[in-house]
């Protein structure tokens, strides 16, 4: 994986050695974050069910101002450091070892400036952070990456992508 833009373009990045992990593809997160264009400038960015970092660190690299990484597993949080530490995020990047959708829950309204979320497919996890996100908007911008078929509350842009779709609420 790459870097796609930014202060650290084309620089490569390690995904977790977890067969269970599914980075999302440069193609995916470039759309991504053209969407989300001119927001992540100086922007307060949250990176839930982080996996390498590979959005969080993306952002950075286009100008974010600060970026938390949530992740549970230990494999995926050891190639999250290892990549902020390769590309010199220093204390930009903010690593969290917890469970994504119970730390989502204990966030305030407005707490972060965009937020990215991309759980593990057809377990759930994308509808139960939107739900979240509906009662409790912890940030301005949410992005949801799920399998095009999981079901997903009402109310957001959806984008589809073969078959990943991406959602996209906003306060």
């Amino acid at each position: 994986m790459r870097i796609v833009a930014g202060e650290w373009r084309g620089r490569r990045i390690k995904a977790p050695d977890d067969d269970r992990v599914r980075p999302t593809a440069d193609r995916v997160r470039e759309a991504w974050m053209s969407i989300v264009g001119r927001e992540i400038v100086g922007a307060k960015v949250l990176d839930l069910f982080a996996g390498s970092g590979a959005l969080g660190l993306e952002a950075l690299s286009r100008g974010a101002a600060v970026a938390e990484f949530v992740e549970v597993s230990p494999r995926s949080l050891k190639a999250l450091r290892e990549n902020a530490e390769t590309l010199g995020a220093g204390a930009r990047a903010v690593v969290h070892r917890a469970d994504a959708v119970r730390f989502a829950k204990g966030l305030k309204a407005g707490e972060f400036d965009i937020a990215f979320a991309d759980p593990p497919y057809k377990l759930g996890l994308a509808k139960a952070i939107a739900e979240q996100w509906l009662e409790v908007p912890f940030a301005g911008l949410l992005g949801v990456e799920h399998w095009i078929r999981d079901e997903i509350p009402p109310g957001g842009d959806t984008r589809k992508y073969g078959d990943t779709a991406i959602t996209f609420y906003r306060a």
